[in-house]
């Protein structure tokens, strides 16, 4: 599978898909390219790579989105570093915040927003 990017344009305030991310010699980032063929540095964006995982209405989910689980609260997508490249409950170090080891992704998930463009999802868990 070839990894799907979005990213989150600070400039805009929109998110935007990625067709390409250029890399430097030294494998740093240097910019991004969007559908548009608008180039943006790094630091003008988040970066948020998918999951490979769908939920139930097959949306793509992607780091940063905001999910409701089976129980019916909302969570954040997050990336565990210390778990990469491992399987925790039916994702490769993809977890949902606030939720232990453990839990199993049974694609009745849904996307509600994103933690840029609906923050007060997860403050309402809170």
């Amino acid at each position: 599978m070839i990894p799907k990017f979005r990213a989150w344009d600070k400039n805009t305030n929109d998110m935007v898909n990625v067709k390409t991310i250029d890399l430097e010699k030294d494998g740093s980032i240097g910019c991004i390219v969007d559908y548009s063929g608008i180039n943006l540095d790094v630091s003008e964006c988040v970066l948020m790579q998918s999951t490979g995982l769908k939920d139930k209405n097959g949306v793509d989910v992607y780091q940063g989105d905001i999910i409701r689980c089976t129980r019916g609260c909302p969570h954040e997508v997050i990336w565990l570093e210390e778990y990469g490249g491992t399987f925790f409950g039916g994702m490769p170090a993809w977890y949902l915040s606030g939720l232990k080891k453990g839990y199993a992704w049974t694609g009745e998930e849904e996307v509600i927003g994103n933690i840029h463009e609906n923050p007060e999802l997860l403050e309402v868990a809170e």
